[in-house]
Protein backbone atom coordinates (compact mmCIF):
# COMPACT_ATOMS: atom_id res chain seq x y z
CA UNK A 1 0.00 0.00 0.00
CA UNK A 2 1.53 3.39 -0.80
CA UNK A 3 1.66 5.72 2.03
CA UNK A 4 -0.51 8.51 0.58
CA UNK A 5 -3.16 5.68 0.62
CA UNK A 6 -2.35 5.53 4.16
CA UNK A 7 -2.44 8.43 4.99
CA UNK A 8 -6.10 8.58 4.02
CA UNK A 9 -7.26 5.44 5.45
CA UNK A 10 -5.91 6.73 8.92
CA UNK A 11 -7.02 10.02 8.59
CA UNK A 12 -10.77 8.57 7.68
CA UNK A 13 -10.55 6.13 10.62
CA UNK A 14 -9.68 8.83 12.99
CA UNK A 15 -12.23 11.38 11.99
CA UNK A 16 -14.88 8.90 12.11
CA UNK A 17 -14.01 7.19 15.41
CA UNK A 18 -14.10 10.87 17.11
CA UNK A 19 -17.42 11.59 15.45
CA UNK A 20 -18.56 8.35 16.50
CA UNK A 21 -17.11 8.26 19.81
CA UNK A 22 -17.63 12.04 21.07
CA UNK A 23 -21.75 11.85 21.69
CA UNK A 24 -21.02 8.63 23.84
CA UNK A 25 -18.55 10.73 26.17
CA UNK A 26 -21.07 13.51 26.41
CA UNK A 27 -23.58 11.32 27.86
CA UNK A 28 -20.94 9.66 30.08
CA UNK A 29 -20.07 13.43 31.68
CA UNK A 30 -23.83 14.00 31.62
CA UNK A 31 -24.63 10.71 33.81
CA UNK A 32 -21.24 11.66 36.10
CA UNK A 33 -21.45 15.22 36.24
CA UNK A 34 -18.70 16.55 34.64
CA UNK A 35 -20.86 19.32 33.31
CA UNK A 36 -19.39 23.21 33.19
CA UNK A 37 -21.75 25.70 34.73
CA UNK A 38 -21.45 29.35 33.69
CA UNK A 39 -19.94 31.79 35.93
CA UNK A 40 -17.82 34.86 35.67
CA UNK A 41 -15.44 33.37 34.16
CA UNK A 42 -16.94 32.24 31.36
CA UNK A 43 -19.05 33.24 28.49
CA UNK A 44 -21.62 30.25 27.66
CA UNK A 45 -25.02 30.45 28.79
CA UNK A 46 -25.95 26.94 30.01
CA UNK A 47 -24.30 23.86 31.52
CA UNK A 48 -22.34 22.36 29.34
CA UNK A 49 -20.76 18.53 29.32
CA UNK A 50 -17.11 18.70 29.03
CA UNK A 51 -14.31 15.74 29.19
CA UNK A 52 -14.71 15.84 25.61
CA UNK A 53 -10.53 14.92 25.06
CA UNK A 54 -11.54 11.17 25.87
CA UNK A 55 -13.27 10.96 22.49
CA UNK A 56 -10.36 12.91 20.68
CA UNK A 57 -7.96 10.08 22.60
CA UNK A 58 -9.88 7.54 21.10
CA UNK A 59 -9.95 9.34 17.29
CA UNK A 60 -6.17 10.00 17.30
CA UNK A 61 -5.18 5.75 19.21
CA UNK A 62 -7.47 4.45 16.22
CA UNK A 63 -6.25 6.27 13.52
CA UNK A 64 -2.30 5.64 14.91
CA UNK A 65 -2.86 1.82 15.28
CA UNK A 66 -4.84 1.89 12.35
CA UNK A 67 -1.45 3.38 10.08
CA UNK A 68 0.48 1.23 12.50
CA UNK A 69 -1.05 -2.03 11.27
CA UNK A 70 -1.07 -0.66 7.23
CA UNK A 71 2.61 -1.79 6.88
CA UNK A 72 2.99 1.96 5.06
CA UNK A 73 5.05 3.40 8.10
CA UNK A 74 7.06 0.16 8.77
CA UNK A 75 9.65 2.61 8.84
CA UNK A 76 8.54 4.71 11.65
CA UNK A 77 7.31 1.85 13.63
CA UNK A 78 9.68 -1.19 13.57
CA UNK A 79 12.23 -1.41 16.37
CA UNK A 80 11.11 2.24 17.79
CA UNK A 81 9.94 3.36 21.29
CA UNK A 82 8.46 6.85 20.04
CA UNK A 83 5.23 5.74 18.76
CA UNK A 84 4.62 3.38 22.37
CA UNK A 85 6.01 7.49 24.09
CA UNK A 86 3.53 9.59 21.89
CA UNK A 87 0.58 7.65 22.84
CA UNK A 88 1.62 6.77 26.74
CA UNK A 89 2.25 10.86 27.08
CA UNK A 90 -0.97 11.46 25.34
CA UNK A 91 -2.33 9.44 27.61
CA UNK A 92 -0.53 10.43 30.46
CA UNK A 93 -1.53 14.49 29.83
CA UNK A 94 -5.58 13.10 29.29
CA UNK A 95 -5.63 12.05 32.64
CA UNK A 96 -3.91 14.74 34.25
CA UNK A 97 -6.71 16.66 32.51
CA UNK A 98 -10.02 14.16 33.10
CA UNK A 99 -9.09 15.04 36.87
CA UNK A 100 -8.91 18.67 36.40
CA UNK A 101 -12.14 18.80 34.58
CA UNK A 102 -13.97 17.24 37.17
CA UNK A 103 -12.30 18.35 40.23
CA UNK A 104 -10.30 21.59 40.38
CA UNK A 105 -6.04 20.73 40.11
CA UNK A 106 -4.30 23.38 41.74
CA UNK A 107 -1.77 25.39 38.96
CA UNK A 108 1.52 23.80 40.44
CA UNK A 109 -0.34 19.84 40.08
CA UNK A 110 -0.79 20.77 36.75
CA UNK A 111 2.15 21.68 35.75
CA UNK A 112 3.74 18.63 37.34
CA UNK A 113 1.59 16.59 35.47
CA UNK A 114 2.47 18.21 32.10
CA UNK A 115 6.18 17.68 32.93
CA UNK A 116 5.61 14.11 33.88
CA UNK A 117 4.04 14.18 30.09
CA UNK A 118 6.55 15.83 28.29
CA UNK A 119 9.67 13.35 30.09
CA UNK A 120 7.42 10.28 29.02
CA UNK A 121 7.45 12.07 25.44
CA UNK A 122 11.23 12.67 25.68
CA UNK A 123 12.57 9.65 27.17
CA UNK A 124 10.85 7.29 24.00
CA UNK A 125 13.52 9.67 22.00
CA UNK A 126 10.52 12.59 20.48
CA UNK A 127 12.60 15.73 21.53
CA UNK A 128 14.41 19.15 19.63
CA UNK A 129 17.91 17.29 18.96
CA UNK A 130 18.96 20.28 16.40
CA UNK A 131 18.38 24.04 16.04
CA UNK A 132 18.94 25.29 12.52
CA UNK A 133 18.78 29.08 13.43
CA UNK A 134 20.83 31.74 12.02
CA UNK A 135 23.69 31.95 14.57
CA UNK A 136 27.22 33.21 15.07
CA UNK A 137 29.98 30.15 13.84
CA UNK A 138 31.34 30.48 17.27
CA UNK A 139 28.20 28.66 18.88
CA UNK A 140 26.79 26.63 15.55
CA UNK A 141 28.94 24.99 12.67
CA UNK A 142 29.39 25.79 9.07
CA UNK A 143 25.87 24.83 8.51
CA UNK A 144 24.68 27.05 10.98
CA UNK A 145 23.52 24.04 12.76
CA UNK A 146 23.45 24.08 16.94
CA UNK A 147 23.53 20.62 18.10
CA UNK A 148 22.23 20.36 21.44
CA UNK A 149 23.53 18.50 24.45
CA UNK A 150 21.16 15.68 25.76
CA UNK A 151 20.72 18.13 29.13
CA UNK A 152 19.92 20.81 26.91
CA UNK A 153 17.79 18.84 24.15
CA UNK A 154 15.92 17.31 27.63
CA UNK A 155 14.94 21.24 29.08
CA UNK A 156 14.34 22.47 26.02
CA UNK A 157 11.48 19.86 24.93
CA UNK A 158 9.74 19.70 28.26
CA UNK A 159 9.36 24.03 27.70
CA UNK A 160 8.40 23.29 24.32
CA UNK A 161 5.32 20.64 25.31
CA UNK A 162 4.78 22.48 28.51
CA UNK A 163 4.27 26.21 26.34
CA UNK A 164 2.18 24.46 23.46
CA UNK A 165 0.12 22.68 26.17
CA UNK A 166 -0.46 26.35 27.86
CA UNK A 167 -1.36 27.48 24.98
CA UNK A 168 -3.59 25.64 23.46
CA UNK A 169 -5.43 25.00 26.78
CA UNK A 170 -5.38 29.36 27.64
CA UNK A 171 -7.00 29.56 24.07
CA UNK A 172 -10.11 27.42 24.75
CA UNK A 173 -12.45 30.21 25.93
CA UNK A 174 -15.03 29.99 22.56
CA UNK A 175 -16.92 26.90 21.12
CA UNK A 176 -14.87 25.84 18.82
CA UNK A 177 -12.60 27.86 18.76
CA UNK A 178 -8.95 26.05 19.98
CA UNK A 179 -10.12 22.44 17.53
CA UNK A 180 -10.49 25.37 14.43
CA UNK A 181 -6.95 26.68 15.29
CA UNK A 182 -5.27 23.58 16.00
CA UNK A 183 -6.68 21.85 13.10
CA UNK A 184 -5.96 24.71 10.54
CA UNK A 185 -2.29 24.56 12.47
CA UNK A 186 -2.02 20.62 12.02
CA UNK A 187 -2.89 21.28 8.50
CA UNK A 188 -0.80 23.66 7.49
CA UNK A 189 2.60 21.86 9.33
CA UNK A 190 0.99 18.23 7.82
CA UNK A 191 1.62 19.99 3.80
CA UNK A 192 4.91 21.27 5.50
CA UNK A 193 5.93 18.18 6.53
CA UNK A 194 5.22 16.62 3.09
CA UNK A 195 7.32 19.14 1.39
CA UNK A 196 10.34 18.89 3.70
CA UNK A 197 10.30 15.40 2.64
CA UNK A 198 10.11 15.75 -1.16
CA UNK A 199 13.16 18.42 -0.54
CA UNK A 200 15.31 14.84 1.09
CA UNK A 201 15.11 17.23 4.50
CA UNK A 202 12.46 14.62 6.49
CA UNK A 203 13.14 11.16 6.62
CA UNK A 204 11.06 8.46 5.67
CA UNK A 205 10.58 7.17 9.65
CA UNK A 206 9.45 10.44 11.14
CA UNK A 207 6.39 10.31 12.84
CA UNK A 208 5.76 13.92 12.39
CA UNK A 209 3.59 13.87 9.14
CA UNK A 210 1.41 11.51 10.73
CA UNK A 211 0.62 12.86 14.23
CA UNK A 212 -0.11 16.18 12.38
CA UNK A 213 -2.41 14.42 10.11
CA UNK A 214 -4.78 12.91 12.73
CA UNK A 215 -4.48 16.00 15.04
CA UNK A 216 -6.63 17.28 12.27
CA UNK A 217 -8.84 14.46 11.62
CA UNK A 218 -9.71 14.20 15.44
CA UNK A 219 -10.38 18.22 15.84
CA UNK A 220 -12.62 18.16 12.36
CA UNK A 221 -14.61 14.94 14.16
CA UNK A 222 -15.01 16.84 17.21
CA UNK A 223 -16.15 20.24 15.91
CA UNK A 224 -19.76 19.52 14.79
CA UNK A 225 -20.86 19.11 18.40
CA UNK A 226 -18.13 21.71 19.57
CA UNK A 227 -19.04 24.76 17.32
CA UNK A 228 -21.43 27.15 18.86
CA UNK A 229 -23.77 26.68 20.60
CA UNK A 230 -21.23 23.77 21.90
CA UNK A 231 -23.31 20.85 22.97
CA UNK A 232 -19.85 19.38 24.21
CA UNK A 233 -16.28 21.18 25.67
CA UNK A 234 -13.10 19.24 25.17
CA UNK A 235 -12.31 20.42 28.28
CA UNK A 236 -8.31 20.59 29.83
CA UNK A 237 -8.61 16.56 28.95
CA UNK A 238 -8.74 17.80 25.28
CA UNK A 239 -6.63 20.94 25.34
CA UNK A 240 -3.60 19.87 26.98
CA UNK A 241 -3.59 16.61 24.82
CA UNK A 242 -3.55 18.67 21.56
CA UNK A 243 -0.79 20.73 22.61
CA UNK A 244 1.41 17.61 23.64
CA UNK A 245 0.44 16.18 20.06
CA UNK A 246 1.40 19.51 18.66
CA UNK A 247 4.31 19.73 20.32
CA UNK A 248 5.51 16.14 19.48
CA UNK A 249 4.76 16.57 15.74
CA UNK A 250 6.72 19.63 15.45
CA UNK A 251 9.71 18.03 17.12
CA UNK A 252 10.10 15.17 15.18
CA UNK A 253 9.53 17.18 12.08
CA UNK A 254 11.44 20.24 13.12
CA UNK A 255 13.99 19.77 15.95
CA UNK A 256 15.37 17.22 13.90
CA UNK A 257 16.45 17.74 10.10
CA UNK A 258 20.73 18.21 10.51
CA UNK A 259 21.14 18.16 6.56
CA UNK A 260 22.29 20.99 5.01
CA UNK A 261 20.37 22.83 2.25
CA UNK A 262 20.64 25.96 -0.21
CA UNK A 263 17.64 27.52 -1.27
CA UNK A 264 15.73 30.68 -1.16
CA UNK A 265 12.85 29.45 1.46
CA UNK A 266 13.80 30.26 4.58
CA UNK A 267 11.61 27.99 6.20
CA UNK A 268 13.40 25.46 5.27
CA UNK A 269 16.34 26.68 6.56
CA UNK A 270 14.18 27.50 10.21
CA UNK A 271 11.78 24.32 10.34
CA UNK A 272 11.64 25.11 13.70
CA UNK A 273 10.04 28.34 13.16
CA UNK A 274 7.15 26.78 11.70
CA UNK A 275 4.89 26.32 14.65
CA UNK A 276 5.90 29.50 15.92
CA UNK A 277 4.12 31.02 12.72
CA UNK A 278 1.33 28.88 12.63
CA UNK A 279 0.25 29.10 15.80
CA UNK A 280 1.34 32.59 16.78
CA UNK A 281 -2.67 33.29 17.78
CA UNK A 282 -2.74 31.12 20.57
CA UNK A 283 1.05 31.49 21.74
CA UNK A 284 0.68 35.53 21.81
CA UNK A 285 -2.27 35.23 23.59
CA UNK A 286 -0.35 33.09 26.15
CA UNK A 287 2.62 36.03 26.09
CA UNK A 288 0.45 38.86 26.57
CA UNK A 289 -1.30 36.96 29.43
CA UNK A 290 2.09 36.10 31.28
CA UNK A 291 2.77 39.97 31.27
CA UNK A 292 -0.79 41.29 32.01
CA UNK A 293 -0.76 39.15 34.73
CA UNK A 294 2.49 39.58 36.07
CA UNK A 295 1.44 43.42 35.65
CA UNK A 296 -1.33 42.57 38.11
CA UNK A 297 0.79 40.74 40.33
CA UNK A 298 -1.61 38.00 40.24
CA UNK A 299 -0.99 34.32 39.30
CA UNK A 300 0.06 33.36 35.87
CA UNK A 301 -2.60 30.58 36.26
CA UNK A 302 -5.45 33.36 37.70
CA UNK A 303 -8.21 33.66 34.84
CA UNK A 304 -9.18 36.11 33.58
CA UNK A 305 -11.47 37.62 30.60
CA UNK A 306 -8.77 39.59 28.67
CA UNK A 307 -7.83 37.25 26.27
CA UNK A 308 -8.07 37.62 22.34
CA UNK A 309 -11.59 36.29 21.86
CA UNK A 310 -12.72 38.29 24.89
CA UNK A 311 -11.19 41.61 23.30
CA UNK A 312 -12.69 40.46 20.23
CA UNK A 313 -16.76 40.06 21.84
CA UNK A 314 -16.31 43.18 23.83
CA UNK A 315 -15.58 45.02 20.47
CA UNK A 316 -19.51 44.13 19.54
CA UNK A 317 -18.52 40.55 17.62
CA UNK A 318 -21.05 37.87 18.01
CA UNK A 319 -19.46 34.55 19.18
CA UNK A 320 -19.51 32.79 15.76
CA UNK A 321 -17.96 35.56 13.85
CA UNK A 322 -15.13 35.75 17.04
CA UNK A 323 -13.93 32.81 16.06
CA UNK A 324 -13.96 33.34 12.56
CA UNK A 325 -11.60 35.99 12.98
CA UNK A 326 -9.15 33.84 14.81
CA UNK A 327 -9.87 30.68 12.28
CA UNK A 328 -8.87 33.29 9.64
CA UNK A 329 -5.91 34.89 11.24
CA UNK A 330 -4.28 31.22 12.07
CA UNK A 331 -5.17 30.33 8.56
CA UNK A 332 -3.42 33.72 6.94
CA UNK A 333 -0.40 32.79 8.67
CA UNK A 334 0.11 29.21 7.69
CA UNK A 335 -0.46 30.17 4.13
CA UNK A 336 1.78 32.77 4.30
CA UNK A 337 4.31 29.72 5.27
CA UNK A 338 3.43 27.23 2.36
CA UNK A 339 3.17 29.84 0.02
CA UNK A 340 7.13 30.22 -0.60
CA UNK A 341 7.21 26.69 0.26
CA UNK A 342 5.99 25.07 -2.58
CA UNK A 343 5.99 28.02 -5.44
CA UNK A 344 9.86 28.62 -4.20
CA UNK A 345 8.85 32.08 -4.60
CA UNK A 346 9.90 34.73 -2.09
CA UNK A 347 7.59 37.39 -2.76
CA UNK A 348 4.30 36.23 -1.10
CA UNK A 349 4.52 38.66 1.72
CA UNK A 350 3.12 41.84 -0.53
CA UNK A 351 -0.76 39.56 -0.88
CA UNK A 352 -0.29 38.32 2.66
CA UNK A 353 0.08 41.84 3.98
CA UNK A 354 -2.61 43.33 1.73
CA UNK A 355 -5.26 40.17 2.93
CA UNK A 356 -3.52 40.91 6.42
CA UNK A 357 -4.78 44.76 6.22
CA UNK A 358 -8.38 43.58 5.61
CA UNK A 359 -8.63 41.35 8.06
CA UNK A 360 -7.61 43.44 10.60
CA UNK A 361 -10.12 46.50 9.08
CA UNK A 362 -12.25 43.47 9.32
CA UNK A 363 -12.31 42.85 12.93
CA UNK A 364 -11.92 46.71 14.09
CA UNK A 365 -14.47 48.60 11.73
CA UNK A 366 -17.19 46.06 11.49
CA UNK A 367 -18.74 46.54 15.01
CA UNK A 368 -18.25 50.04 14.77
CA UNK A 369 -20.36 50.53 11.41
CA UNK A 370 -22.88 48.57 13.08
CA UNK A 371 -23.36 50.41 16.30
CA UNK A 372 -23.07 53.29 13.66
CA UNK A 373 -26.24 51.98 11.78
CA UNK A 374 -28.07 51.38 15.15
CA UNK A 375 -27.99 54.36 15.74
CA UNK A 376 -28.89 56.02 12.61
CA UNK A 377 -32.10 53.82 12.22
CA UNK A 378 -35.07 55.42 14.37
CA UNK A 379 -36.79 53.06 16.72
CA UNK A 380 -40.32 51.98 15.00
CA UNK A 381 -43.23 54.13 16.37
CA UNK A 382 -45.05 51.31 17.48
CA UNK A 383 -41.98 49.92 19.78
CA UNK A 384 -41.56 53.24 20.93
CA UNK A 385 -45.14 53.57 21.58
CA UNK A 386 -45.40 49.97 23.54
CA UNK A 387 -41.99 50.39 25.19
CA UNK A 388 -40.78 46.93 23.52
CA UNK A 389 -40.97 45.12 20.78
CA UNK A 390 -42.99 45.74 17.84
CA UNK A 391 -46.09 43.40 18.20
CA UNK A 392 -46.84 40.26 16.07
CA UNK A 393 -49.89 38.95 14.86
CA UNK A 394 -50.78 36.94 17.99
CA UNK A 395 -50.34 40.09 20.26
CA UNK A 396 -52.04 42.13 18.22
CA UNK A 397 -54.75 39.60 17.84
CA UNK A 398 -54.85 39.09 21.73
CA UNK A 399 -55.05 42.89 22.50
CA UNK A 400 -57.88 43.14 20.28
CA UNK A 401 -60.04 40.52 22.17
CA UNK A 402 -58.65 42.58 25.31
CA UNK A 403 -60.34 45.66 23.87
CA UNK A 404 -63.75 43.71 23.02
CA UNK A 405 -63.94 42.54 26.62
CA UNK A 406 -63.20 45.98 27.73
CA UNK A 407 -65.91 47.51 25.59
CA UNK A 408 -68.51 44.50 26.70
CA UNK A 409 -67.62 44.99 30.56
CA UNK A 410 -68.40 48.76 30.24
CA UNK A 411 -71.71 48.39 28.26
CA UNK A 412 -72.75 46.03 31.34
CA UNK A 413 -71.76 48.40 33.66
CA UNK A 414 -74.43 51.06 31.79
CA UNK A 415 -77.10 49.18 31.57
CA UNK A 416 -77.06 48.20 35.45
CA UNK A 417 -76.82 51.96 36.15
CA UNK A 418 -79.51 52.30 33.70
CA UNK A 419 -81.81 49.76 35.66
CA UNK A 420 -80.94 51.36 38.99
CA UNK A 421 -81.72 55.06 38.23
CA UNK A 422 -85.21 56.92 38.53
CA UNK A 423 -87.83 55.61 36.06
Amino acid sequence: MSRAAAYGIAFGVALVVTLALTPLVRLLAIRIGAVVKPDERRVHQRPTPTIGGIAMFGGFAAGFVTAWSLGAFDEAFSGSTEPWGILGAALVMLVIGVVDDLREVSAPAKTAGTVLAASVLVFSGVSILVLRIPLERAFTDETNILYLSSDLSFLLSVIWVVGMAQAVNLIDGLDGLAAGIVGIAAAGFFFFSLRLGDAGLLSADNLGPLVALLILAICLGFLPYNAHPARIFMGDAGALMLGLLMAAATMMVGGRSDQPYSGQVFFFYAPILIPLLILAVPILDTAFAIVRRAAKRSGVSEADKDHLHHRLLRLGHGHRRAVFILWAWTALLAGFVLYPIYTGRGDGLVPFAVLGLGLALFTILLPQIGRRAKQDDPEPPSAAADDGPAPDGKRLRQRAGRQRAERRARGARSDLRGRSGPT
